[in-house]
């Protein structure tokens, strides 16, 4: 008994009544900041009452609500990946890694919570990536920007060679057995087998088999262009009459749509160039270009046109194809070409015609009405020189950007350009030594985005797991790179398909009732603490209003984006608050029941009802870790601002509700009005 009696008279002395007006006047203060931010309108205009009478430059508050996508709109886009270089197996993890760069890139731009979300439609990876409040889609674009595809390439020492015996033998025999699978298929079609079904089945390309081998409209897809020529007699419902073989594919094909598309004609030209014109590569002067134009049109007719194309024309090859442009639409050329050739009549040659390109003549050589096909067929690939020879001058390495640990601004320090240094992990440190080892004085291509900007030439093997790109980059160019590499380069390519700028998904009519229908909520929780719980459920109602400007304040100041999943997270920490408080009440009436003392009674509520709180939201904040650190970021923003109001509500239940009941239970108004305080027995402290 003498150990227990030593024990609690070491406990800590009372808190006196100063100290606890000194704890209310600094709540008060903190109450006054956070309700300033949460909401500024009203302090703003206190400010300028301010200002005006005491002549001082009080700065508003500006700290406005970030909200999401779902409730103020922005911008949304869809990207298709290409895949084509990864292995199947391996296609879902190199479409997470895009998702996480993306989402890491628009973080860095200042845009919170932004939605990527990737998905498979048939035989194609698509990403969707939406921005709340960018409303400018080229500016969401731009935001994401061409996240570099970083990669090492090695020369292609048999990128030039010819085939081997053994290789054309292969060749020869696999087209060979494609043609009589073509003609098989032919004669099935013939019989009565559906095409749909055919191409399901034979189809190489994967896209044209899962449609079932509608290859849409043709007329304007130039890989088609044989089966648009061949099927302009044909009505929707007819099979094209034989086996169709354009030197890629062969195709067994029916029309499915017909519809008209106008004029179309073919053209030849001749073409004069002058130097600084586009794609030029002549050095005379604009005006000894158009004194040669004209010399040449004084010798042109319709009948030796072609004979002076082939002798004068700048356009590369047209000695050989006598400027012959094949049959093209409006449209199709630029404009001041498109008007002269089609203002011709049919064998007639132009004047002189001016574009950007240079000067031309053109000469109409034929004209007709064309119509654009749907079709439908079965397409078999034919095998070529290049399936067998990698022709590419440069061939991939293991080594790209998915080993880049560090990318970094620097500066040469013999030249003092800007440079970007690049630090690679353990297993591209590894890959980088040896293919260095392996390609000793030999160069070795740095390719950004598909195109080479730095091929230095290996001096000696490099075991340090460090690179250097270098080229014409001003310090914001290098910088913007750095930045972007370091944001993680993109396991595969992305090709920008669809855009738009997209509405908030609640309109402002139903956002406006559900904050009406959450108010009345939330007054009818206060009325009910008030009634259930007295002088205690007045102090809640102000520890609640405390707790809400001091999340709100955070949510402003960091700040979070809200979306419908985040309100539901504030809404739901509000109830867990509320239930702090009940806990905490319900523990002082048992207190109150023993016939304690007042200040004793509080005392050993809160100590009794602290390890039901903590225990409850400390295993809420373990989901709220989980939830953000391993899902999408729609559920993150739920996670976040529950854990932030989980935070909060256990400092304004145990701090700011235990502060100002204790100050009540040391005055004589408790003692007075015992009824209002849960029991009518209470005894004086």
């Amino acid at each position: 008994m003498a150990y227990i009696y030593r024990k609690k008279s070491q406990q800590k002395a009372p808190v006196t009544r100063k100290t606890l007006l000194k704890r209310i006047v600094l709540i008060l203060a903190l109450f006054i900041l956070a309700g300033s931010v949460s909401y500024p309108a009203g302090a703003n205009t206190l400010i300028d009452g301010w200002n005006r009478i005491t002549s001082l430059s009080i700065p508003h508050v500006e700290y406005p609500l970030v909200l999401g996508l779902d409730l103020q709109g922005g911008s949304h886009l869809e990207y298709v990946a290409d895949l084509s270089n990864v292995p199947l197996d391996q296609r879902g993890d190199a479409m997470d890694g895009a998702r996480d760069v993306i989402e890491r890139r628009v973080n860095q731009m200042g845009v919170s919570e932004p939605l990527v979300q990737t998905a498979k439609a048939g035989d194609q990876w698509r990403l969707t990536v939406e921005l709340a409040g960018i409303r400018d889609v080229n500016q969401a674009i731009n935001m994401i920007g061409e996240t570099p595809i970083l990669e090492f390439r090695i020369q292609n020492e048999q990128a030039n060679r010819g085939l081997t015996e053994e290789e054309q033998q292969m060749l020869l025999e696999a087209n060979k057995a494609k043609r009589e699978l073509a003609e098989e298929i032919f004669k099935r079609a013939q019989a009565g087998d559906p095409i749909q079904s055919l191409s399901e089945e034979y189809s190489d390309d994967e896209t044209i088999r899962a449609a079932g081998g509608d290859l849409g409209w043709v007329l304007d897809q130039r890989q088609y262009i044989k089966l648009k020529e061949l099927g302009q007699d044909l009505n929707p419902g007819d099979a094209y009459p034989m086996m169709v073989d354009d030197g890629q594919n062969f195709y067994i094909a029916q029309v499915e749509e017909k519809k008209d598309a106008g004029q179309e004609i073919r053209a030849s030209h001749l073409l004069i160039q002058w130097e600084g014109g586009e794609q030029s590569a002549q050095s005379r002067t604009k005006e000894l270009a158009l004194e040669l134009m004209e010399k040449i049109k004084s010798e042109v007719t319709p009948a030796n046109f072609e004979e002076k194309v082939m002798e004068y024309s700048d356009e590369p090859g047209a000695d050989k194809t006598a400027g012959d442009l094949d049959y093209f639409r409006r449209g199709d050329m630029v404009p001041p070409f498109e008007d002269a050739a089609f203002a011709l009549t049919k064998g007639a040659v132009s004047d002189v015609v001016e574009t950007q390109f240079g000067f031309h003549l053109i000469k109409k050589t034929d004209e007709r009405n064309v119509s654009d096909l749907r079709v439908r067929a079965v397409v078999l690939r034919q095998m070529t020189a290049a399936d067998i020879l990698n022709t590419e001058p440069w061939v991939r390495t293991e080594l790209t950007g998915k080993q880049l640990k560090r990318a970094v601004l620097d500066f040469d320090p013999q030249t003092g350009a800007p440079i970007v240094v690049l630090d690679f992990d353990s297993e591209g440190t590894a890959l980088f030594a040896k293919m260095t080892k392996d390609n000793i004085g030999k160069p070795i291509a740095i390719y950004l985005d598909g195109s080479p900007i730095s091929i230095p030439t290996v001096q000696t093997e490099i075991t340090g797991g460090q690179a250097v790109i270098s080229g014409s980059f001003t310090v914001n160019e290098a910088k913007l790179l750095a930045q972007r590499l370091q944001a993680g380069a993109l396991p595969v390519p992305i090709e920008l398909i669809a855009q738009q700028t997209v509405g908030p998904t609640l309109g402002s009519e139903s956002i406006a009732l559900s904050l009406k229908a959450g108010l009345i909520g939330f007054l009818l929780v206060l009325i009910f603490m008030i009634l259930f719980y007295r002088i205690p459920g007045i102090i809640s109602v102000f520890a609640l209003a405390f707790y809400v400007a001091v999340v709100l304040a955070i949510f402003k100041i960091i700040p979070v984006t809200m979306t419908l999943s985040g309100i539901a997270g504030f809404i739901l920490s509000i109830g867990m608050a509320v239930d702090a408080n009940v806990l905490i009440f319900e523990r002082l009436k048992e207190e109150f029941r023993t016939d304690k003392p007042l200040q004793v009674s509080v005392d050993e509520a809160f100590k009794r009802a602290w390890s039901s709180i903590r225990d409850g939201n400390v295993t809420t904040l373990l989901v709220c870790l989980v939830l953000y650190t391993f899902t999408s970021s729609l559920v993150k923003g739920f996670a976040l601002t529950l854990g932030i109001g989980i935070l909060v509500s256990m400092f304004t239940a145990i701090v700011i509700t235990r502060t100002i009941l204790k100050l009540f239970v040391s005055t004589p108004l408790s003692r007075a009005l015992p009824w209002f305080f849960l029991h009518p027995r209470n005894k004086a402290s």
